[in-house]
């Protein structure tokens, strides 16, 4: 059986100065993404909006969110959560979970540009050193159920580090 889910997101360009896109310096790339484009989800709560905008180097601002920066953490959250599911499921007792990925795109002359990878580097915390091995192992079972790094079409690679609880 196959189940289909949805996911509805609005993008709303705030960037206008006045002209519009009469150049290319004329606009700022400021946007916001909200859950939908009603005040509330289904469940009635509305999400927070997320600020947006270019890289720097592509004339954005850099106290925003840009789509790269989200990319990568939509997958360090995929990672997450699949982890503490398959942690769990091993009888690993998480106390702690930290990630500081990075990823890394690279553009051509043409100023196109792709994801060539994507580094995942969480730091786990488990409640015994017994459960050292299989929180380890816990990571490279992710990749076989994380939906994001299924979809993309570079490398997800992972550099997890293992800590015993004091």
């Amino acid at each position: 059986m196959v189940t289909t889910h949805r996911y509805d997101v609005s993008v709303r360009w705030t960037g206008n100065r006045g002209s519009g896109t009469s150049s290319y310096r004329s606009y700022s790339r400021d946007h916001e993404v909200t859950g939908k484009l009603t005040e509330a989800t289904d469940h009635g709560v509305a999400k927070p909006v997320i600020p947006g905008s270019s890289d720097p180097a592509f004339r954005g601002d850099p106290a925003r969110w840009n789509p790269e920066e989200l990319l990568v953490a939509s997958l360090a959250q995929c990672h997450l959560l699949w982890y503490l599911h398959l942690a769990t499921t091993a009888g690993v007792v998480v106390t702690d979970y930290v990630d500081i990925p990075f990823g890394v795109m690279v553009e051509d002359a043409s100023g196109a540009g792709h994801f060539e990878r994507v580094v995942l580097r969480p730091t786990v915390t488990v409640a015994e050193a017994s459960m050292t091995d299989a929180a380890l192992a816990a990571h490279h079972r992710v990749g076989e159920y994380c939906f994001i790094a299924r979809s993309v079409n570079f490398p997800v690679e992972h550099e997890p580090t293992v800590r015993v609880a004091p």
